[in-house]
């Protein structure tokens, strides 16, 4: 069994990299190569345009693939949706898609679209999010650098924009609502989902990934109390959460253990230490499966 795999070429590149690394899996590829080497003799990686796999996975030219929920939308593709990965080039923010003009332009609501000339890559979407508020205005294809077209060379634009620092680099004002919010999805083919082997694999790299995403922003953390201390040092821990108490050797006291969100940490170790835990260790996590 090989599994076709789509990999997101460009800005999630780096990022998608990463997140394999920590599920398990070492990704390698050259600078010219589309073809990334990965140690797995069952998966057969090609980077792609993001934009495009959604396409070629309906098409059956690939199993599996990972990919925005933005470029599902405007292929309007029929996959099976694995899992949802929340992450991006630069954070696990959720990307959005929004309309955006320059800051003193006179457009304030999708209403005053009407008749106007929008550029984007989302040309389907854009067209179908316009007509479904009535909207009849020209949308043109944009091969990219969308922000230095307004308002020169078209009146608004539709963009992805994690931050929405670049936007206001180049004076532009989003306008209203976010037309989608957009996640990076798993997603996979109907005849791959159906195929045994294939499926089995896919839900098993679904698990992996959603993991080592889980194991993100957590971190685990190892002390050790003496009995008189024992209350004062649980009582300090997060109400919801339950650590893991074995006794120490010599019946001396205990040791605890426990998973909690990385960045709670810098204030609750200085608590446990005055509260009379000893030996405290925080370390980081690659996987969390729930």
């Amino acid at each position: 069994m090989k599994l076709k795999l789509g990999l997101p070429k460009g800005s999630l590149q780096e990022a998608t990299f990463k997140l394999f690394a920590q599920a398990g899996w070492s990704v390698r590829v050259d600078s010219r190569s589309y073809h990334p080497v990965i140690d797995d003799p069952e998966i057969e990686a090609i980077l792609m345009r993001p934009q495009e796999i959604p396409r070629y996975l309906e098409d059956g030219v690939i199993d599996a693939g990972l990919t925005g929920w933005d470029w599902i939308k405007d292929n309007d593709v029929d996959v099976k949706e694995v899992c949802e990965l929340t992450y991006s080039k630069a954070t696990r923010n959720a990307m959005r898609i929004v309309l955006a003009v320059a800051a003193d332009s006179e457009i304030h609501s999708v209403k005053d679209l009407e008749g106007k000339r929008l550029a984007t890559e989302y040309v389907r979407l854009t067209n179908k999010w316009l007509e479904e508020n009535g909207v009849a205005a020209h949308v043109e294809f944009s091969w990219g650098a969308d922000e230095m077209k307004v308002p020169q060379l078209v009146d608004a634009i539709v963009v992805n924009t994690e931050t929405g620092s670049s936007l206001k680099a180049h004076k532009l004002r989003i306008v209203g609502d976010p037309i989608l919010t957009s996640t990076t999805r798993f997603v996979a083919n109907h005849a791959a989902w159906t195929d045994p082997e294939k499926r089995a694999k896919i839900e098993s790299m679904a698990m992996l990934l959603t993991g080592a995403l889980n194991a993100g922003a957590l971190v685990g953390l190892k002390l050790n109390v003496a009995k008189d201390d024992f209350d004062a040092v649980i009582a300090q821990l997060p109400a919801l959460k339950k650590p893991t108490v074995s006794p120490l050797w010599g019946d001396e006291g205990f040791a605890v253990e426990i998973i909690i969100e990385e960045h709670l940490a810098r204030e609750l170790i200085p608590r446990l230490k005055r509260a009379g835990a000893s030996g405290l260790v925080e370390y980081p996590l690659n996987k969390v499966v729930y």
